[in-house]
């Protein structure tokens, strides 16, 4: 064949391959990536997880409850691949159990802990005054000692001096989502929730927030970690890439979790 030949053959190569339709990357394995996820992500992450099996072909499921039931299934040998909790405390028992990879939680995301409240439910003003107030009968938190942002709400309380005067109010609901559920519901007339609750079109349309003055408790630092012996542990790596990657951090931010640094 001569060169000039070569030449036009492949060209002509090239350009069939440029009219083909893409393909979707394989999957991995046919076996689903299996992700704990705190009780926070629920609104923001299916999305993005849908988003990653288009990219990647990999299929994803995730299970969501409190940071501290799923550490404590995970820690007891629950087969999950990879753990994305509200906070650092619940990887790093993981980590000390020596069911993970990492030697260190990977942060992947920052919370925010609003006061929420329904539109029709008497209460006057967002603000800490009104929780002490005879206009506000019942407040919906997470449970602390399983809940990130129940943790962080109980904080805030006790930076505003009032915990002992509001606990006989208190409905302490089991993670982060159950708390907007008891506001939302009425069952409690306002809510410590997520932010990310606050902003679904639900919460949007039912009621009203005001976010917490993040120096009234510590940072609800969201962090990450890969199970030891995990059957997806390649993929369970690629998804924590995938989530730091701007584009995913920005659509985090839009749903309530800004970026972890």
């Amino acid at each position: 064949m001569s060169d000039r030949r070569r030449l036009v053959f492949t060209l002509l190569l090239l350009l069939s391959a440029s009219c083909l339709p893409a393909q979707r990357p394989a999957p991995l394995s046919s076996a689903p990536l299996r992700i704990a996820a705190a009780a926070d992500l629920q609104p923001v992450l299916p999305p993005i997880l849908q988003a990653f099996a288009r990219q990647t072909g990999i299929r994803a499921d995730a299970s969501y409850q409190s940071s501290a039931t799923l550490a404590t299934q995970i820690i007891n040998g629950a087969p999950f691949d990879l753990f994305l909790a509200a906070d650092t405390s619940f990887p790093q028992r993981v980590i000390e159990a020596g069911r993970a990879e990492e030697t260190q939680p990977v942060p992947y995301a920052r919370g925010t802990l609003v006061l929420w409240t329904r539109n029709d439910s008497g209460v006057p003003a967002l603000n800490p005054e009104a929780l002490t107030s005879g206009a506000v009968r019942s407040i919906a938190i997470a449970n602390p000692e399983h809940a990130p942002y129940g943790r962080a709400a109980q904080a805030t309380l006790e930076h505003w001096h009032m915990l002992n005067a509001v606990r006989p109010k208190l409905r302490i609901a089991e993670n982060i989502a159950q708390a907007a559920q008891y506001a939302d519901s009425g069952n409690a007339q306002v809510g410590f929730i997520s932010l990310t609750s606050a902003l679904t079109p639900r919460l949007k349309a039912d009621g009203h927030f005001t976010p917490i003055p993040p120096d009234d408790h510590p940072p609800i630092l969201q962090g990450a970690i890969v199970v030891r012996g995990a059957a997806q542990s390649q993929a369970a790596h690629r998804f924590l890439e995938f989530l730091r990657t701007p584009a995913i951090a920005h659509t985090l931010a839009a749903e309530g979790l800004e970026p972890a640094s």
